[in-house]
């Protein structure tokens, strides 16, 4: 009976496993939503290979290690309890057991890090046009083109808000989080605490240089959109660079990800993803004038 036992929880788990993998992509892409389980559909290759990292040899590996302990605790409870063996064995050493203890869990150390550690290089090496990205195959040697930056955008993060500076055209705003009342009368549709009065705006299927920083005077934020798989300290003093190629348009919505002071939970970050022809005709007009100026050439967000 209890051998019954174990094989139907081992059923439940592996009948589970892909509900939690297929999880991610049933929710909406660019931003949280309620009852999410799982991460964000991907719009980048960084998140891509973010995706395949976690669903693949994270997710089955811990899923495993889940329900050997499981089965350990099991056995252990039935075999072992008083009234099943009333004279406690005297063993106090297994060679073996405690060789096999120490091995395997550095054995699965090795093989989570090396994907890990080729994620985490993609995500740090801006695209030179040559350099091939990982995907959805981590544990090839890079088969996703990425073309070289087309645009360079530096975020700063204040106290508590975002600046952007478009470096090639050197026009910058400053993006703040819409209050209540303000979403509440013009951007209505977008989601509460998230939205902002200024979208970073970058054209799809672009790749995107992003330096990131802080005011000098101020302290460590995070820049983090999480359908776009990047997520980079903002250290005053010091630069840090990432970078995006987002494959669909729309709005994407991030936030600040270090506890950074009263306001850390109201400095949102929102990239808007449009065609090139409107990216065009949106800078052209930033160029020539204001932030609103620019963001009168693109459709309306309601």
């Amino acid at each position: 009976m209890t051998g019954n036992r174990v094989l139907k929880i081992g059923a439940l788990a592996a009948a589970t496993l892909p509900l939690l993998q297929g999880g991610a992509m049933a929710q909406q892409a660019g931003q949280p939503v309620p009852g999410q389980v799982g991460l964000q559909p991907s719009v980048t290759p960084l998140m891509d290979s973010i995706h395949a990292f976690h669903d693949g040899p994270l997710l089955w590996t811990i899923s495993a290690i889940t329900l050997l302990v499981l089965v350990l605790l099991i056995i252990v409870m039935v075999r072992f309890n008083a009234k099943a063996n009333p004279k406690p064995s005297s063993t106090t050493h297994n060679t073996l057991v405690e060789v096999v203890w120490t091995v395997v869990p550095i054995l699965i150390l090795v093989i989570i890090a090396i994907p890990s550690f080729s994620v985490l290089t993609d995500q740090l090496t801006v695209p030179d046009g040559e350099r091939k990205y990982l995907g959805k195959n981590i544990f090839s040697f890079g088969e996703v083109d990425v073309p070289a930056p087309g645009l360079t955008i530096k975020a700063t993060g204040q106290q508590w808000y975002w600046d952007y500076e478009y470096v090639d055209m050197g026009k910058s705003f400053s993006s703040n989080m819409l209050s209540d009342a303000e979403l509440a009368t013009t951007k209505t549709t977008q989601p509460r605490l998230l939205a902002v009065n200024y979208e970073m705006v970058v054209p799809v299927n672009t790749t995107v240089r992003l330096q990131i920083t802080a005011d000098p005077t101020g302290v460590i934020h995070a820049f983090a959109v999480p359908s776009f798989g990047i997520k980079i300290d903002a250290v005053p003093g010091k630069l840090n660079e990432t970078w995006f190629n987002a494959r669909e348009t729309g709005i994407f919505y991030g936030q600040c990800s270090e506890l950074c002071g009263q306001d850390h939970a109201f400095m949102p970050i929102a990239v808007r993803v449009v065609t090139q022809e409107e990216y065009a005709a949106w800078a052209a007009a930033l160029e020539a004038g204001t932030p609103d100026d620019a963001n009168a050439t693109l459709p309306a967000i309601s």
